[in-house]
C-alpha cells in the first residue's frame, strides 16, 4: 500500500480531520499536522509534507488550506513534486492522467467535505497515462 501524507493550516484543519477520519476505515494516512486550529503558517506544513512525498517513493500527499492555492504554490517549489489544486472530478483526473500529480491541494473554504473526500478518492485511484505526458513531465 502506498503511503499517504496529509497536512493543513488552521483554515484547513477541520477538513483535514474529517479526511483523516474517513481514511481510518481503510487506507493508512499519516497526519503531519498541525494538531489544533491555532493559527500557523501554511508554507511550513506544505514544505514538511512535500519533503516527505519527494523522499518516499510512490507516496501521495494531501494539503488543505483556505483556498488550496498557497499550499500548491509552496509544494511545487520542492523538486519532483507536482501539486495540483483540485476542485472538480475532471481537473482531478487530468492532474493524475496527464501530469502525474503526487500531491492534491484542496481549498477548505471553497468546497464541502464530501466533495473534497470524493476528489481525493478519484486522485488516488487514477493512474498516470505516461507516453507523451512523461516526455512533458521530464521538461518540468
Amino acid at each position: 500500500m502506498k503511503k499517504i501524507f496529509i497536512a493543513s493550516d488552521h483554515a484547513g484543519y477541520n477538513l483535514k480531520k474529517f479526511i483523516v477520519s474517513k481514511f481510518s476505515k481503510g487506507k493508512k494516512i499519516l497526519d503531519l499536522g498541525p494538531d489544533s486550529k491555532n493559527s500557523v503558517d501554511y508554507p511550513d506544513y506544505a514544505k514538511k509534507l512535500s519533503k516527505k512525498v519527494a523522499s518516499t517513493k510512490g507516496s501521495f500527499g494531501i494539503l488543505v488550506c483556505g483556498s488550496g492555492m498557497g499550499m500548491a504554490i509552496t509544494a511545487n517549489k520542492t523538486k519532483n513534486i507536482r501539486a495540483a489544486l483540485c476542485y472538480s472530478i475532471n481537473n482531478t483526473k487530468l492532474s493524475r492522467l496527464h501530469n502525474n500529480a503526487n500531491i492534491i491541494t484542496l481549498g477548505a473554504r471553497l468546497i464541502n467535505k464530501n466533495k473534497a473526500f470524493n476528489l481525493i478518492r478519484v486522485f488516488l485511484k487514477t493512474k498516470f497515462e505516461g507516453g507523451r505526458h512523461l516526455r512533458r513531465i521530464k521538461k518540468i
